[in-house]
């Protein structure tokens, strides 16, 4: 089995309350069920789960266990966090809106398949609602409207073939608290949520910053601060500056990643990759949108950084 994203670990359980995180996993038989802790929970989060080939289906993580059945053979399971609520409590325990993932259980004449590490280069994203997807498949406020697999960073993540820790959080800014009482991009960084560090096996080979358009003022202080954090963290990785898609603050954090004098910061300029024309709301992008961004983000990628689409 393997958990991709930003995943935080207790004693029995993966947590994460990001949207875009993954579960994947093969088994031989006929029948498994997913466990899911949903004690406390107000706002039910929304997973895509994949069987085989088929089509994602949309479950509501609403009960403890989401039945999967199939003919009797091998097949693989993808699930996809759509959505976790980016209103609802999502960052102090306990939360209103998370996904507690609790484990499998398989029939007697199942048995689960053993699989590697993901080969492929590791990706991290950074950003706020839109990287999230929110409103992406709608302009509804809420879980219904927003779709983590549609984000522009799912999309690059995949085209490289990639392991990808998808952190985004509506509203947030470098200095701007997000919702569902997720703090500032500065206090955020390097945790899943709150108590719970986030840890790597190894570093990122490239971490993408997408910050700073709900910053209602931002210095080039605060953009390197940021920056600072994840080069501490990540003392060989390269970070890329992603300017907002509108062009706010692109100035200062050019300023900033000028400032840094770090051959290993690369500044790519998104203004006018989209236009309020590829929103669903004028700000957030819809999914031809963020397919935009992603047709613009890849080949940037290549050009900056040591990524290279999978053949």
């Amino acid at each position: 089995m393997v958990l991709e994203g930003q995943w935080g670990h207790q004693p029995g359980v993966a947590i994460t309350v990001n949207s875009g995180s993954r579960i994947s996993f093969s088994f031989a038989g006929e029948w498994v069920q997913l466990l899911f802790d949903t004690t406390g929970l107000t706002v039910a989060p929304h997973l895509w789960i994949t069987l085989d080939d088929g089509e994602p289906t949309l479950y509501l993580v609403e009960d403890a266990v989401i039945d999967l059945s199939a003919p009797t053979g091998r097949h693989s399971v993808e699930v996809v966090v759509k959505d976790v609520n980016e209103h609802a409590n999502r960052w102090n325990p306990p939360f209103e809106s998370a996904v507690v993932f609790a484990g499998l259980v398989l029939d007697v004449n199942s048995r689960l398949r053993l699989s590697g590490r993901p080969g492929g280069p590791r990706l991290e994203f950074y950003g706020d609602s839109i990287t999230q997807g929110v409103r992406a498949i709608g302009p509804e406020i809420e879980s219904e409207g927003a779709d983590g697999a549609v984000s522009y960073a799912y999309l690059t993540a995949r085209a490289f073939g990639a392991t990808s820790y998808q952190v985004g959080f509506g509203r947030q800014g470098i200095v701007r608290p997000g919702n569902g009482e997720v703090p500032s991009g500065l206090e955020s960084f390097g945790w899943n949520f709150a108590g719970s560090p986030a840890e790597r096996v190894e570093a990122p080979d490239v971490v993408v910053v997408n910050l700073g358009v709900n910053d209602e003022t931002l210095t080039p202080e605060q953009y390197a601060e940021y920056v600072g954090r994840v080069r501490t963290a990540y003392p060989s990785t390269t970070v890329v500056a992603l300017t907002p898609f509108n062009g706010k603050h692109a100035d200062v954090i050019g300023s900033a990643v000028k400032s840094l004098d770090d051959e290993n910061v690369v500044l790519i300029d998104s203004t006018g990759w989209i236009t309020e024309d590829d929103c669903t709301d004028t700000v957030h992008p819809s999914v031809a949108g963020h397919a935009k961004i992603a047709d613009h983000l890849v080949p940037a990628l290549e050009a900056g950084t040591s990524l290279r689409r999978r053949a």
